[in-house]
């Protein structure tokens, strides 16, 4: 689980032939050897890993694709895909592996208004997607901060969260169909806008969360949603965690289904986005333990306001707030989002992170959270502790920043130590130790010791069925 490139293996050198065969099937616009093209997908964004590749490979179709893999299996060349290279784990980063960069796919094949779908490539951007979407008066719900460069075929293959998980699902429950390239360099074509389909294996859930192991998604078929008529964003005040999951429960209840999001922050977290993030201001006149931005959605024109309101009347009535705020437009709702999503650029400010993408049952994450806390001062007095997440589906980022005056290296050193804290913990309330980011290269060994071995041993035969030379992804997933 360390971070150094140097402790993962390296793949065998590719052999000259080999990649000119690529260039060929390619041609010269579906490679790349400019520096630096190349190397901004060879560097995560927290610069916590650099990789290396012997080429970058741009396929324009998935007819190309197809072509490059068949050629990397016939000569057991491994193979590391990636979309935006907005992965927190490191499963995008090629260590010798011919890198594919899925960035010049961007067709809109279909947008289907009255089947509520539309299929798109995998290069097309998440904000992208949301657009194409509006245009047909249609909503497409998944939305994460990373959203103006994480791309279609990247949120799938990674199966991501984002914000609006409590009303719509995560990725997964927002697919209907896929078209992948299987490790073979044969083509899955299973891009279906049906709802109902009762034929045998869902084939296509296999590929959705694998991390680029079982295959490279090109297309997918994406389910839409009406668009709400009105929309409402507040911030509140808490004195406890237990408190804002006590007021989820009242939201759902009260508004009908209505809540979209549910955002948990802590007071230290938000500190550095006002700290750190310009044009950034307190949301409410006092200071508090814990923070929750909510959102609420309604087909009624005046609906979320009024849902929103009553809320919180009653969430005051009851002491279950201390303090709220309503955005009166959209510039102050895209205020508060802000304070929510800026936290990961606040934190890398600060220095070295152990970051932790966890999940536990909704009815004992403040307990967690609490416990949690306390177990990180105990390993490590004086660490620095941010808590934000989306509280509606259980899901909470859990970042250690270096203690004030330590020593980065030393830090660092500790990661392995800190994280069994955390994650032990979280096997303890029967969680998981990545909720929406996947394993990658960071966690894919630690997985091993809290993964259900059945469960382990059935993904390592589907994988072998599909890929038995192992050139997908070959350092991620068991």
């Amino acid at each position: 689980m360390s971070d150094a490139a140097s402790d993962f293996a390296q793949c065998p050198p590719v052999a000259p032939e080999v990649i000119a065969e690529i260039k060929a099937v390619v041609g010269d616009a579906g490679w790349s050897d400019d520096e630096l093209r190349v190397t901004a997908k060879l560097t995560e964004w927290r610069g916590k890993w650099k990789g290396h590749t012997p080429l970058l490979v741009l396929p324009k179709t998935t007819e190309e694709l197809s072509q490059v893999v068949k050629i990397c299996n016939a000569h057991g060349v491994a193979i590391t895909p990636q979309g935006g290279n907005t992965g927190l784990v490191g499963g995008q980063i090629p260590f010798g592996e011919i890198l594919v960069s899925l960035e010049r796919m961007r067709a809109i094949r279909d947008v289907a208004p009255t089947d509520d779908t539309m299929v798109l490539e995998a290069g097309i951007t998440l904000l992208e997607a949301q657009e194409i979407a509006e245009k047909a008066n249609r909503f497409f719900p998944l939305s994460l901060a990373a959203e103006g460069t994480a791309t279609v075929g990247g949120v799938i293959s990674t199966n991501a969260g984002g914000t609006a998980v409590l009303r719509y699902g995560v990725t997964r429950d927002l697919v209907s169909g896929l078209e992948v390239v299987l490790p073979n360099g044969e083509v899955f074509n299973g891009l279906k806008r049906l709802r109902k389909d009762n034929t045998g294996y869902d084939l296509k859930q296999m590929f959705i969360g694998a991390e680029g192991t079982l295959g490279i998604i090109t297309a997918a078929s994406l389910k839409l949603f009406p668009v709400m008529n009105s929309r409402c964003v507040a911030i509140v005040g808490f004195e406890t965690a237990q408190k804002a999951i006590d007021l989820l429960g009242r939201a759902k209840q009260e508004t009908g289904g209505q809540v979209e999001a549910f955002e948990l922050m802590g007071r230290y977290g938000l500190s550095l986005v006002l700290k750190n993030i310009p044009d950034t201001r307190e949301p409410l006149e006092g200071e508090y333990p814990w923070y929750a931005l909510i959102e609420v959605a309604s087909g009624d024109p005046d609906g979320a306001e009024g849902s929103m309101e009553r809320l919180l009347t009653a969430a005051f009535e009851e002491e279950l707030i201390v303090d709220a705020a309503i955005a009166q437009n959209e510039t102050q709702a895209a205020a508060f989002w802000r304070l929510r999503e800026e936290h990961s650029a606040a934190e890398k400010v600060e220095g070295a992170a152990w970051k932790h993408d966890v999940s536990v049952p909704l009815s004992q994450m403040a307990d967690y959270i609490e416990k949690g806390a306390a177990a990180v001062e105990a390993f490590l007095p004086g660490a620095r502790l941010v808590t934000f997440g989306h509280v509606g589906d259980g899901n909470v980022h859990f970042n250690v920043i270096v203690p004030e005056g330590m020593d980065a290296a030393e830090f660092n050193a500790l990661r392995d130590q800190g994280a069994k804290v955390v994650h032990d913990l979280v096997h303890q309330y029967e969680g998981s130790i990545s909720a929406e980011h996947g394993l990658g290269r960071m966690k894919t060994q630690e997985a091993l010791q809290y993964k259900d071995p059945a469960a382990v041993e059935a993904m390592r035969a589907i994988r072998l069925a599909l890929d038995p030379k192992r050139i997908m992804n070959p350092h991620v997933l068991f």
